[in-house]
């Protein structure tokens, strides 16, 4: 497995926009298969974003909001795009979405790793970084995120949490396995 992009087994013919607002764009792609058949292919092209896991005393602040897409809320670790398909430095929009969310500041920050999610559908990848020295500060949402809310939660209830099918975002829970790694918890 090379991962490198080089071995494409499908070819992109044209494309064609299908809808775009601030937060994506909705393509049509028209491809060739290996065997030489056409198809279409939908992409979701969206910013990648950064995740932050704040760790204090064995446990982790997280934020808790209503997901619209999937009609309940949900608890996630803090995370988030540069708006408006702004660019800039992952560590940067780390930092800027901790502040954001929850209203702490991250003393230290470390890279985790960087992971794609939904890979079938859409390009978009999102970069780890785990927050510690955190000092509290006031915090300042988005309108999307009037109803967020934000607390501590120790290693224990957070599994609890997946349990209860109350932690279900695929990116916290894949984040949360490079924190294992990272701390040695696993290979």
């Amino acid at each position: 497995m090379t991962g490198d992009g080089d071995e494409r087994s499908i070819r992109r013919l044209e494309s064609r926009i299908v809808y775009r607002n601030r937060w994506m764009t909705v393509r049509e792609d028209r491809i060739l298969r290996p065997d030489g058949g056409e198809g279409i292919y939908g992409v979701v092209d969206k910013p990648d974003f950064a995740l932050v896991i704040p760790v204090e005393n064995d446990g982790f602040h997280m934020v808790e909001e209503y997901r619209y897409p999937i009609g309940r809320r949900t608890w996630n670790f803090p995370q988030g795009s540069f708006p408006d398909g702004a660019d800039g430095v992952p560590e940067e929009l780390a930092r800027r979405e901790l502040a954001e969310e929850t209203g702490l500041r991250a003393g230290r920050l470390e890279h985790l790793g960087y992971l794609h999610c939904s890979h079938g559908t859409s390009g978009q990848g999102f970069n780890v970084f785990l927050a510690t020295d955190l000092t509290p500060g006031p915090h300042s949402r988005e309108p999307e995120e009037q109803d967020m809310r934000q607390r501590w939660i120790s290693r224990k209830e957070f599994w609890a949490l997946v349990d209860q099918g109350l932690i279900t975002d695929d990116s916290t829970l894949a984040a949360y396995s490079l924190l294992l790694r990272h701390e040695g918890r696993v290979p």
